[in-house]
């Protein structure tokens, strides 16, 4: 087992201090550094200050990492005051419970840290409702989590004695009517969606999504296109609700519906691809998908599989791209690629194929390519039907 003192990179206002613990299983992808887990605790509020990776065969069916290593990280924890483990990987509603007994520490996995940022960082009416069922569903799984209080009740009034109903029976029949509503009220916003759907394609609106991997600069690249405001930071998931504004392109003729989503990340858990399925469904009734890249990351490679994974599982991976590399500016000027236009191979996540599309590297910090990039706007919304023209608060580009 490593550990790493990360005192020296975090704030003095920082929150709550935590012990970032991930588990090589000899799966691909395993992050040795924890760097991402790190930036999801900064952006949830709380304070890294050490981390820990061990190496096993398979999860210790009890306590994940073996008792050795969570003695180990028991002692770590009370060296460094941390108040709080953060697990890289998803832990079972028993493991969580036997670790928090044993470590004595609250005790999370990667999977509720998303669902903490997203439960923070949602602004509309239909993302808290998303957010809210992802940690519903999540919860239901989780009753015997932090729960004193299983004994159970009297049946029956004026009944003395008799098995009655125990606590957790009661919780979990309240949650899963939370639930039913919750989807009820999602349902009724998803309709309004499809309805506003339906009327931009009665005006023969050509759709294109900004779709990535978080903190790709999809916002900053939205704003740069649009001349919008929508928020942009350089933080893990600063956009959750869907924003969508008109442009239009004067060499074609004709006005097109940009729309920002959510980013994408490893192991996004799967509640929030059913939550979110809505939003979502944006990105799988583009026309074209932008799939912003983070250009600078030298995991980009990796990035590009996991959300070309998502895409097929909302059913838009045969929506035609273009791959937008990003954060040129980012790059020394020795590292900038000879053309900044040219092929790209996206291999498909399930299979054996593969893809070509076009590529673009660009700043949307400085307008470095961008020019390249309307031109390929341009390039795929020629062949659909123009529009005579354009809206008064619409952008020209």
């Amino acid at each position: 087992m490593s550990s790493d003192d990360f005192s020296g990179r975090t704030s003095p206002r920082a929150g709550p201090l935590a012990i970032l613990v991930g588990v090589d299983l000899g799966l691909p992808n395993f992050d040795h550094s924890l760097e991402e887990l790190g930036l999801l605790a900064q952006t949830a509020g709380l304070q890294p200050v050490e981390r820990v990776t061990c190496k096993r065969r398979a999860p210790d069916a009890a306590l994940f990492i073996g008792s050795g290593k969570a003695d180990e990280i028991k002692m770590l924890a009370q060296q460094v005051g941390a108040t709080e483990i953060l697990f890289d990987q998803a832990l079972s509603p028993a493991q969580q419970r036997n670790l928090e007994r044993h470590l004595e520490l609250p005790v999370n996995d990667r999977t509720l840290l998303i669902l903490e940022i997203f439960a923070q960082r949602a602004r509309s009416h239909e993302g808290k409702l998303q957010v809210e069922l992802a940690r519903l569903q999540y919860l239901s799984t989780r009753l015997v989590r932090r729960w004193s209080h299983l004994e159970r009740q009297t049946g029956g009034a004026g009944v003395r004695g008799g098995p009655g109903e125990k606590q957790i029976e009661l919780d979990k029949r309240m949650i899963g009517e939370a639930i039913k509503r919750t989807k009820e009220r999602l349902g009724k916003v998803k309709k309004q969606r499809q309805t506003q759907r339906r009327q931009r394609e009665r005006r023969n609106s050509f759709t294109i999504s900004l779709v990535g991997y978080t903190n790709a600069g999809k916002s900053t690249l939205f704003n740069a296109l649009v001349k919008a405001r929508a928020y942009a930071a350089d933080q893990l998931f600063a956009t959750l609700d869907t924003t969508t504004r008109q442009l239009y392109l004067g060499d074609a003729h004709r006005s097109v519906s940009l729309s920002d989503t959510v980013g994408f990340i490893r192991d996004l858990p799967h509640g929030l691809v059913d939550a979110f399925a809505a939003t979502l469904q944006e990105a799988a009734d583009a026309d074209l998908l932008l799939h912003v890249v983070d250009g600078a990351n030298p995991n980009h490679l990796e990035q590009i599989e996991q959300v070309q994974r998502v895409l097929d599982e909302i059913g838009a991976a045969d929506v035609p791209q273009i791959l937008v590399f990003n954060k040129l500016d980012a790059l020394e000027k020795s590292r900038w690629p000879l053309q900044l236009s040219d092929m790209f191979e996206i291999k498909d996540a399930f299979s054996d194929s593969a893809t070509r599309v076009d590529r673009v590297f660009v700043s949307a910090q400085t307008g470095e390519g961008l020019p390249l990039l309307r031109q390929l706007l341009i390039k795929h919304t020629l062949t659909e039907p123009a529009e005579d023209t354009p809206r008064t608060s619409e952008v020209v580009i």
